[in-house]
């Protein structure tokens, strides 16, 4: 669909906005087991239709290249047989979970004899802005879906078909299990002033999450006048201890940095106790520029390893989601720390280290929305932390951090529970 006309973008915008609060008070009320029924229906017809999603997604794929698209971009965009498979099974990992919607905790008697207690209630409409990942259509969707909300999905115009035609199953599993199909909907149109629409929508959404790049997520923080979920950058680090364990801490960082260039829960700093830099970093960083790794580091490192570049003070700063690295050695456990809180981002950060001391401070002290001991920072994942998948991840401290999951896109509402009590 192409609106260009300014009153007929805002018009369709307000459309979906009417559909979705429509279809949130639906979810709202949905059965727990019409819910799972909905994705297991998803995730079967997302395997059923895995070679038309591959022969849509490579429409993008083909569109993209021809537009100079960067590859980490690209990477992002392609589907594959087993990132298909990966949707079905965060779906089917959905379903699998507590319904939260409805759960009363806490709930104690108060002097006056009455009970009060919290009850865990959809936000209601939400709306995400996302570029470059067709698996966040589903993704986002399910979640959506099993926490009792509905939701509005923009997806970049560089994966418009991808994401129609995931929709178009999500619509499937949704009238398949009895929920009406506008819970889930896609923004037909690649306008950006649909984004500027649906960023003032404050009648009909609740809540914006955007999934992309620094510059759009500055741009929504900016602009919009609903709630927001979201974090800027993925700056991470991996601090080797001088207590590593060399073998796991060069496989661990290995993988931290190469399993996958273009996420952001990536290593982008290596920082290395100095005791310990002479055994490990030559090994390691002679694994990484195998791999065509490039490595920027402090002088220090560079003594260690010659083929270093320098790196700048940027450097630090940098989340480079491509094949580079920033390497830094440092003093040990305090200066690692010092380094992370000055130029980390508080999205995830890991030490490798046996000692058990060392490790619960730096648990303690990095101030991150996920802190790690003895693992990769690719686990920063809401599939890898069992929340079926992720809507995104906050790195803001109020309502959700990390990971956002169902329990992310629910709220809290007081519930009091009497026999007739009143107030004297």
């Amino acid at each position: 669909m192409d609106l260009s006309p300014e009153r007929d973008i805002k018009a369709y915008m307000q459309a979906l906005g009417r559909a979705a609060r429509e279809a949130a008070r639906a979810m709202a009320r949905a059965e727990t087991a019409a819910k799972n029924r909905a994705l297991e229906a998803m995730a079967a017809a997302i395997e059923r239709e895995q070679a038309r999603l591959i022969a849509e997604n490579a429409k993008d794929v083909e569109a993209a290249r021809a537009k100079g698209l960067e590859p980490a971009l690209i990477d992002r965009l392609t589907l594959t047989a087993k990132r298909i498979a990966a949707m079905a099974d965060g779906l089917r990992q959905i379903a699998q979970l507590p319904d939260p919607v409805g759960e009363i905790i806490d709930l104690r008697y108060r002097p006056s004899g009455i009970q009060v207690g919290r009850m865990r209630v959809p936000l209601g409409v939400i709306g995400i802005i996302y570029e470059a990942r067709p698996n966040v259509t589903a993704d986002a969707a399910g979640l959506c879906l099993k926490a009792g909300n509905a939701a509005i999905l923009r997806g970049g115009s560089e994966a418009i078909r991808s994401n129609q035609a995931i929709a178009a199953l999500v619509h499937e599993g949704l009238e398949a299990a009895g929920l009406p199909r506008t819970a889930v909907q896609v923004v037909e149109v690649t306008d950006r002033a649909a984004v500027g629409e649906l960023l003032s929508m404050q009648a009909y959404v609740d809540v914006i999450v955007p999934r992309g790049g620094k510059g759009l997520i500055e741009r929504i923080s900016k602009e919009a006048r609903i709630p927001v979920i979201k974090h800027l950058d993925g700056v991470c680090h991996v601090y080797i201890d001088e207590g590593a364990d060399l073998e796991k801490a060069i496989r661990i960082a290995d993988n931290a940095k190469t399993q996958r260039y273009g996420t952001c829960n990536t290593m982008e700093t290596l920082l290395v106790a100095r005791a310990i830099a002479p055994a490990v970093l030559p090994r390691l960083a002679r694994l990484l520029l195998d791999k065509g790794v490039e490595l920027r580091g402090c002088e220090e490192s560079r003594r260690l390893v010659p083929e270093m570049k320098p790196a700048t003070e940027e450097d630090w700063f940098a989340e480079y989601l491509a094949p580079i690295l920033s390497v830094r050695v440092v003093d040990g456990l305090d200066q690692a720390i010092d380094h992370i809180a000055r130029y980390g981002s508080q999205h995830t950060d890991a030490i490798v280290t046996e000692d058990y001391t060392r490790a619960m401070r730096f648990l303690r002290e990095v101030d991150s929305s996920s802190v790690m001991v003895n693992a990769s920072t690719r686990f920063a994942d809401g599939y890898e932390y069992g929340l079926g998948a992720e809507i995104g991840i906050s790195t803001d401290k109020l309502h959700a951090r990390g990971p956002v999951g169902l329990e992310g896109l629910t709220s809290l509402k007081f519930v009091v529970l009497g026999n007739g009590h009143v107030r004297t």
